[in-house]
């Protein structure tokens, strides 16, 4: 198959034109033109496997291969906290998919679309996604990237060994080190590297908040507008406070009596590790949290708690767009929870430095609503969804914006409200759950089977509406420029106008953000820094 894909593939003859062979200098990839008008390069590395001596270290420069590699098949995604080794997922997983524009030229090179897939720092949950759809979206006028980048311990282990002898923080300098590619590299792929917009769903929009922050704030010219879906804003600890981590590791593996424990768990094969890679409870905390591993104060990438870089003007501003699903607790509280004890102790698990008089005050603003009940859940879950969704996710998006408009006076911060209902869901009481814009944004069809059906369906309306704001915001630096014919225009959120799109679909509009729920991200603001976010 590689060799009748070598020989028949045939380059576009225009002068300056992108040929699907391409060479990055440490290798060549041969892409695969496709009938829409579209080639990509599937599983292109852009960072040396990260084994051996290079596990718990910093990304390092991929080594020459002399050969044609032909690009037609994914790299292996990143190995995951609970879960066991596959065939699909390796230690060497820093690979990255292009896709672009069969008729790009490298003199006229387009914006380019970087994605950043989320899964907590924990796992890679979104890989993978086909970038043909928003191309198409875009009328063939953007280049669009996604790649993995390590999780878990691989990732995010942090302690004094750690720090003596590798490198901390490195799935975020993963993240910087395929930013860095791109720069060096995407013109190849017909993209421009003057103009590069990072998108990113949960934890790649966490990534992108943090990447927005990183090094106080320093511009590296590295990218220039960003779009974030469900900023996550978990707790950030410091080395010292993640040293239980690496010790709890050591003690599993069987490493506690190696003179040099780091080189102990570097020598441990990848499958034996991750019987050993899951998740234990924070100091103070009684049960193990959703994603126990990520982002560290290390003085460096992470100078500073993420709402404290934002509140002291310690990050890039650029255009941005920010945004929430309705429901965004729904998929992560047990559901059967089922008082108000089991509630509070799932925030503390979460945010063990939170309080008990911070709970109290949680608790009073968002009551249980003994009618809110839906088929198999406890009588708390809803509430506890309520409080943790707006906790994390939907009131950092707010109040960031706020920083933006209020403090810095932007006008091209945007900010959304999704509230497309999927009927499955609502049955189930999930109600519109975190990140499932996502298969708008890509096209049901582009996520690995991941979308709701209604989003070809009932909802298949908002698809387009969606593609064109977004691909318009990649193109243009503002959502409005090249939006679907009858939709309304999306207004900037500004300190006068706090204002969001609210997608519905064939009903979407801009709304102001209710009183209540401002009254609750106030309160939720007042505590970030106290509890580490």
């Amino acid at each position: 198959m590689r060799s009748s894909l070598l020989a028949g593939l045939v380059g576009v003859s225009s002068v300056g034109a992108v040929k699907p062979l391409v060479d990055v200098s440490y290798s060549k990839y041969q892409g695969v033109s496709l009938e829409n008008g579209i080639t990509q390069w599937l599983g292109v590395r852009y960072a040396a496997p990260p084994i051996g001596d290079l596990r718990f270290a910093a990304p390092c420069d991929p080594v020459k291969n002399k050969t044609t590699i032909v690009a037609d098949t994914f790299g292996n995604t990143c190995l995951g906290t609970g879960s066991a080794a596959s065939n699909t997922s390796s230690e060497d997983c820093l690979f990255m998919n292009i896709y672009a524009p069969s008729n790009a030229t490298t003199g006229h090179p387009l914006p380019v679309y970087f994605f950043i897939q989320g899964g907590g720092f924990n796992t890679n949950s979104n890989p993978n996604y086909n970038g043909t759809g928003l191309i198409e979206a875009s009328n063939h006028n953007i280049v669009v990237v996604n790649f993995n980048y390590r999780v878990g311990p691989y990732g995010f282990l942090a302690s004094e060994e750690i720090v003596k002898g590798g490198s901390v923080n490195n799935g975020l300098k993963d993240q910087i080190k395929a930013l860095q590619w791109v720069q060096k590299n995407i013109r190849k792929f017909g993209g421009d590297p003057d103009h590069v917009v990072l998108g990113g769903a949960s934890a790649g929009a966490a990534s992108i908040t943090l990447l927005l922050t990183a090094h106080n704030g320093r511009n590296d010219n590295l990218f220039h507008a960003t779009a974030a879906e469900s900023q996550s804003f978990a707790a950030v600890r410091s080395i010292n406070e993640s040293q239980f981590m690496y010790d709890n590791l050591v003690i599993r593996t069987g490493c506690t009596n190696s003179n040099d424990t780091l080189a102990c768990l570097r020598g441990l094969n990848a499958t034996y590790l991750q019987t050993k890679n899951i998740n234990t409870p924070f100091p103070g905390a009684q049960n193990p949290p959703l994603y126990m591993y990520g982002p560290t104060l290390d003085g460096d990438v992470v100078s500073d708690l993420t709402m404290a870089a934002y509140r002291k003007g310690n990050f890039i501003k650029l255009p941005a767009i920010y945004g929430d699903d309705t429901n965004e607790g729904t998929v992560f509280v047990p559901v059967n929870t089922s008082s108000v004890g089991e509630s509070n102790t799932f925030l503390k698990d979460q945010f063990p430095l939170i309080t008990t008089s911070q709970l109290r005050q949680i608790n009073k603003l968002y009551p249980n609503n003994a009618s809110n009940q839906f088929p198999n859940s406890g009588t708390w879950w809803r509430q506890a969804s309520d409080a943790y969704g707006e906790l994390r996710y939907n009131c950092p998006g707010i109040n960031v914006s706020d920083i933006y408009a209020a403090t810095f006076n932007r006008k091209d911060i945007y900010n959304y409200h999704w509230d497309v209902v999927d009927p499955v869901a609502a049955a189930a009481g999930r109600g519109v759950t975190h990140t499932v814009e996502i298969n708008a944004i890509w096209g049901p069809e582009n996520t690995r089977g991941n979308a709701p059906a209604s989003y070809s369906t009932v909802n298949a309306a908002i698809v387009p509406v969606t593609q064109a704001y977004w691909t318009s915001f990649i193109r243009t630096f503002n959502p409005n420029t090249y939006r679907l014919k009858g939709s309304p225009e999306w207004n900037a959120w500004t300190q006068s106008q706090k204002q969001r799109l609210h997608f519905v679909t064939n009903a979407t509009a801009m709304e102001n953000v209710d009183a209540v729920q401002r009254e609750r991200c106030a309160y939720l603001s007042s505590i970030a820094l106290d509890i580490a976010q």
